[in-house]
């Protein structure tokens, strides 16, 4: 009896002194179930049933942070308190920023995501969180349709291929200006501090009418955080189980009362050699890189625009045989390949002070590269100035754009194929009108004119229409030319590694494209409260004069000329991100296409080009325990690659290959993050299947290869495969499983 009597004065007591929280979920006037709700910093919460209602029990009085969160619509909080009542707090959640996202780079214009007739893709920072890389080009790997390739098995070098095109013909802009082309190529995706990205917009298709050469297969754009929306201080730290180590940290200050900074630094440091194939040369490149950078942004009358940023960069990168030192570097004892790059850039953006909207945009960047592979030196300076004048003028259906640009481009080697610094400055001048036919329907004009001393003129005209027949489908029609002006050296560096001779035949002309694009979006809303977003794409890209590189017709040969005939780009590309469950999202994509070039009536795959490709990341996170675990990976289907000779015995094709990665986060309640998990789950490397991947690793001077008088190899007891030293045998990262740690902290 007297313990029955104690237990009812404990309840009693519980009844007294906790209470509950009771409310209804909402978006938009509509309930929405499955939301997580719980009391910050609590193991205390509950989620929405069917018609949007919730219910916590036994809540203590107090004063609580109620907080409620749904992927796919924005997490909202409310401060409460409890006392001797029961508590009712509705919420309304807003559909997420991530399809009606701002975005500048299809039409230089802020825009919303939606609303734009060209299609971007729009990436955030929780993106890249969720298989954290080192850098930009690396992040790319889960992007559909978007493959950082690597060129060479020694130096690492890579670019960036978007449906299948070789990566000069990708654009990579930071914060609207084209700072990242010619020696940079390759490496200006490298050291660009992660924390301070505010979003990367894709484009996939040519945008020459706005931004001229280069911006022929797609564009990539690079935006920064505004120093006002940055935290006061972030810092990101990791390592991996092979030595790597990335650190990024960024803060700002306000200066003034009319000026904001931000700043910030990454520094990535690896430097343990490993040799896991036993070819006696590293399989990953050592690298030793640091980037700094800082962007102000003023306060002025009318909230006119003008900002100015800058970026410091420096790396000292080698890959080559184990045994190599500096001692040995630009000789031909020990095989290596040394890079040094120096680089400067600034980026600024201004509005006149006048009723119109109108403004200017320049950047400048200063670019020394020191390098040797093996015994052959490249030592090349490149300067690029450019400026944009903008006028924004819009009327009663019209949007429309004015430009005028100007690109000054110095460069100069130290190769047979620069006699004399190359000097040019290329003026153009560009319109846009966006016209709006109806509540439903817009269609976007674009034509832009550049003038090429070397070539002349250059015209490229575009076409852009959008219709929107319902609140949840958006079809958009995208029309138009592109061009490129080619710069080898500073473009491919397997012109420079490797045995191979480099052939240029003939003076190169401009390539030259033709483009439509076909894109499906929809969203679907189920009655179990999930959110489906189909985004579907169809393209075909035809190019004339193309120029890509021939190892075909003669295995000791780089032949560079352009095409007689035509190269054709086409496929379909599918994205499906949908919210299962609370605290559960899914992504996946896939690509298929078929890239081939016809020259002199024969039809050929291009090199190094996968058919179809696949993406995917599966995001969960559980509210109460602030655990969130992310699984990505991607796959790829087999590319022809470049053999050397006929008795070559290296597989003609890769296989269907695969990166996954997991990992674990958790968020404490001082802004911490911890992070873990593995990369690369299957242990996939490019030598399963193959005797060797570099050809003639343990002869990379060539010193025992014999020719014929044709200059053509002979089989020999030493050499029974006719080989030449060649790293370019390259599709896949040889970097296998690896487990990764890391710890960010932001304060707001």
């Amino acid at each position: 009896m007297k313990h029955k009597i104690q237990l009812f004065i404990f309840l009693i007591n519980i009844s007294v002194t906790a209470q509950t929280i009771t409310g209804k979920i909402t978006t938009n006037n509509t309930n929405l179930p499955f939301v997580n709700i719980y009391l910050k910093g609590t193991q205390k919460g509950a989620v929405s049933k069917e018609n949007g209602t919730y219910t916590i029990l036994n809540v203590k009085p107090g004063k609580y942070t109620l907080v409620a969160s749904f992927t796919g619509y924005q997490t909202q909080k409310k401060n409460i308190t409890i006392e001797k009542n029961n508590l009712i707090v509705n919420l309304d959640l807003p559909e997420s920023e991530l399809l009606d996202q701002i975005t500048i780079t299809g039409t230089l214009k802020a825009v919303k995501r939606l609303e734009s007739p060209v299609p971007v893709e729009v990436y955030s920072p929780t993106f890249f969180k969720k298989n954290p890389t080192p850098n930009i080009f690396d992040a790319l790997q889960n992007v559909n349709g978007v493959r950082p390739q690597l060129n060479c098995n020694v130096c690492n070098t890579g670019d960036i291929h978007i449906n299948g095109l070789e990566g000069p013909y990708t654009l990579v802009l930071i914060d609207g200006m084209p700072i990242v082309s010619g020696l940079s190529t390759v490496y200006g995706l490298s050291g660009i501090p992660n924390s301070l990205i505010e979003q990367v917009e894709v484009v996939k298709g040519p945008a020459s009418s706005l931004y001229g050469s280069e911006a022929v297969g797609g564009l990539i754009n690079i935006i920064t955080k505004l120093p006002e929306h940055a935290p006061l201080f972030s810092l990101d730290n990791y390592v991996s189980g092979w030595g790597e180590a990335n650190f990024d940290v960024g803060f700002k200050s306000r200066v003034g009362k009319k000026a904001n900074v931000l700043v910030g630094a990454n520094y990535f440091k690896y430097s343990n050699a490993i040799d896991n194939n036993n070819d006696n040369f590293t399989d990953v490149t050592l690298q030793d890189r640091i980037s700094v950078f800082q962007k102000w942004n003023f306060k002025r009358q009318n909230h006119r625009l003008f900002s100015i940023a800058g970026r410091y960069f420096y790396e000292d990168r080698w890959g080559g045989e184990m045994q190599w030192n500096k001692t040995f570097r630009g000789g031909n004892q020990v095989y290596g390949e040394s890079i040094y790059t120096k680089r400067y850039e600034l980026i600024g953006n201004y509005q006149l002070p006048i009723s119109e909207k109108v403004n200017f945009q320049f950047s400048y960047s200063d670019h020394d590269q020191n390098s040797v592979y093996g015994d052959t030196r490249y030592l090349a300076q490149q300067r690029i100035g450019f400026g944009q004048l903008t006028w924004d003028k819009k009327l009663k259906n019209n949007d429309l754009l004015f430009g005028i640009a100007a690109r000054y481009n110095y460069y100069n080697d130290n190769t047979t194929a620069t006699i004399n610094p190359d000097q040019i400055t290329i003026p153009s001048v560009f319109v846009q009108d966006e016209i709006k036919l109806s509540n439903k329907s817009n269609l976007l004009l674009g034509a832009r004119y550049d003038y090429d001393k070397r070539h002349g003129s250059i015209f490229t005209p575009r076409l852009a229409y959008r219709f929107k027949p319902t609140e949840n489908d958006i079809i958009r029609l995208n029309a138009g030319t592109g061009f490129r002006v080619v710069n080898l050296f500073t473009e491919d560096h397997a012109a420079l590694t490797g045995a191979r001779d480099v052939i240029i035949n003939g003076t190169l002309r401009p390539e030259q494209s033709y483009n439509i694009n076909l894109n499906y979006l929809k969203k679907l809303y189920t009655k179990g409260g999930q959110i489906f977003t189909f985004d579907a794409s169809a393209w075909y890209t035809y190019f004339t004069n193309a120029i890509l590189p021939d190892y075909d017709t003669n295995p000791n040969q780089i032949i560079y000329a352009n095409l007689n005939g035509n190269s054709v780009s086409k496929g379909f590309s599918l994205n499906i991100d949908t919210n299962i469950d609370a605290g559960l999202k899914a992504s996946i994509g896939a690509t298929i296409q078929e890239v081939s070039q016809t020259n002199n009536g024969i039809k050929t795959q291009q090199i190094l080009t996968e058919k179809f490709t696949g993406v995917w990341s599966l995001t969960y996170k559980n509210f109460p325990t602030n655990l969130t675990i992310d699984y990505t990976g991607n796959i790829y289907g087999p590319m022809r690659l470049p053999l050397i000779s006929d008795l070559d015995p290296r597989s003609e094709y890769s296989p269907t290959w695969s990166i996954q990665n997991i990992q674990l986060t958790y968020t404490s309640k001082a802004n911490l993050e911890f992070y873990g998990g593995v990369k690369n789950l299957l242990n996939w490397t490019p030598n399963q299947g193959n005797p060797f991947i570099i050809a003639r690793a343990n002869d990379p001077f060539d010193k025992n290869v014999e020719f014929n008088a044709q200059g053509n190899v002979i089989p020999t007891a030493q050499n029974p495969y006719a080989l030449t030293f060649d790293p370019s045998y390259v599709y896949a990262p040889n970097q296998g499983r690896r487990l990764f740690f890391g710890l960010r902290y932001t304060l707001n």
